[in-house]
């Protein structure tokens, strides 16, 4: 199936494209700052560069996108229809290497927690960084 955009369109939007201080990621840290919770951004020390860690806690928090770390069951995640030779390998390694990072930081003795993009939406958003409040204070 081809592409909606030309190379150059997809190119430039793929540019855009950030692997830190997402929308999601800066919805998380204002609330924790805002609830007392201080933290650090994209700690190099640890496996995978978490986007929150909360060293006082001993917890890491991660702020994953539906689609980039397939959130299956998530009406914002689907398959590439176009380019699969490219994307299903790429996607599949993204997976992989987050249950890795997961697994090297709970054998460091890190808490994990895992927050979809899509928990984030105006719905849902109360009750996830609440919820969030909780599991970090358990």
């Amino acid at each position: 199936m081809p592409d909606n955009h030309s190379r150059e369109i997809r190119h430039y939007n793929m540019a855009r494209i950030k692997s830190r201080d997402t929308k999601p990621e800066e919805i998380v840290r204002k609330f924790l700052f805002s609830k007392g919770f201080r933290y650090r951004k994209n700690d190099k020390r640890f496996p995978g560069k978490p986007d929150i860690v909360m060293p006082k806690h001993q917890t890491v928090i991660l702020v994953h996108g539906c689609f980039w770390h397939c959130h299956e069951g998530c009406p914002d995640f689907v398959h590439p229809k176009s380019n699969q030779d490219y994307w299903l390998p790429k996607l599949k390694r993204n997976r992989l290497r987050d249950a890795e990072n997961i697994s090297q930081l709970k054998e460091m003795g890190w808490r994990v927690i895992i927050i979809w993009e899509c928990e984030l939406k105006t719905t849902l958003q109360k009750y996830t960084l609440n919820n969030l409040v909780h599991k970090i204070v358990a």
